[in-house]
């Protein structure tokens, strides 16, 4: 896997780096789906999240200022699917956290169809690994806690409940208890419960760490196929580099404090992917090697230079 000419200097201000070992294909189900639409159709080439300028600082325990995201600027296609990989402590969640208008910026803009983010809205939903379900409510009392919080009528909220746990194949699970299943199946709940909501943007924070490497082969297919189904766009923040490759349209890599986007991948390769396909290994290792840089700073900073000998 070798990256275009272009591409082969050091970082420039052009710093994405296509993969492209083949031409892309986005999967379509080969048969007709009821798809819930978006409430947005972007006609004008506006991007769907812009990032503009984001900074944030901290103020620590002995009073200095800790600067945690440096001049982040990036654009988000509707529809497309973007993983963010970098070092821990790197600002991956806290960006999520910012897009979801938790806790503002200390500088520079979040826009969502081109209008600045103020605070949280419906039109964007994160999933955290922690996965947040009730554990009092059915699966289908979940799915259906967000529609309830809104004020849609009951008819629409099971209407909704119904398809999504059809999408993600529960539907014989909605009576059942949160203790009562798996954890790839409570990750399933979650997603359902978000894609519920119907919002424009899943903000997704390495949702399947926790979980053993044959669920979350099989939770990487399904979120591909809801995915291609829906046409949502996704934002997805992992420490797996092969996983962003499996999942990605593009993957941002971001530096070690103060996070910044050191180079953008653009992974140009067919769908289905699998995580055992060659070229997905080959991509995910040219990205791994600009990571591991990140990774020493980072080992640099905690343990000193002896660790990275």
């Amino acid at each position: 896997m070798t990256p275009n000419a272009a591409h082969q200097s050091p970082l420039t201000s052009d710093h994405r780096c296509p993969i492209r070992p083949a031409p892309a294909t986005r999967v379509r189900p080969s048969t007709a789906t009821l798809v819930v639409p978006l409430r947005h159709v972007n006609r004008n080439g506006i991007p769907k999240v812009s990032l503009d300028g984001i900074s944030l600082s901290y103020k620590t325990n002995d009073g200095s200022q800790l600067l945690a995201l440096d001049n982040i600027n990036l654009r988000v296609k509707a529809g497309e699917f973007l993983c963010i990989v970098g070092p821990s402590g790197c600002g991956k969640s806290t960006l999520l956290h910012l897009i979801a208008g938790l806790q503002p910026a200390t500088s520079g803009k979040v826009l969502i169809d081109d209008k600045q983010v103020e605070g949280t809205g419906t039109d964007r939903i994160l999933i955290f690994q922690e996965l947040g379900l009730f554990p009092w409510l059915t699966v289908g009392q979940n799915v259906e806690f967000g529609m309830k919080m809104k004020g849609i009528s009951k008819a629409e909220r099971n209407e909704r409940t119904d398809y999504y746990l059809r999408l993600v194949h529960l539907t014989q699970f909605k009576d059942s208890y949160s203790h009562q299943l798996s954890g790839g199946m409570r990750q399933r709940v979650a997603l359902a419960r978000a894609l519920a909501s119907e919002p424009d943007v899943l903000l997704m924070d390495e949702p399947f760490a926790a979980l053993d490497a044959q669920t979350r082969d099989l939770l990487h297919d399904e979120l591909e196929r809801i995915w291609s189904e829906t046409g949502r766009t996704i934002i997805f923040v992992t420490h797996n580099v092969r996983e962003a490759v499996r999942l990605g349209d593009r993957v941002a890599l971001f530096t070690f404090r103060p996070g910044r986007i050191k180079r953008e991948f653009v992974i140009d390769l067919p769908r289905p992917r699998q995580l055992e396909h060659v070229t997905v290994a080959k991509s995910a290792r040219e990205i791994l090697d600009h990571l591991r840089e990140e990774i020493n700073k980072s080992l640099e900073e905690q343990y000193g230079h002896e660790a990275v000998r």
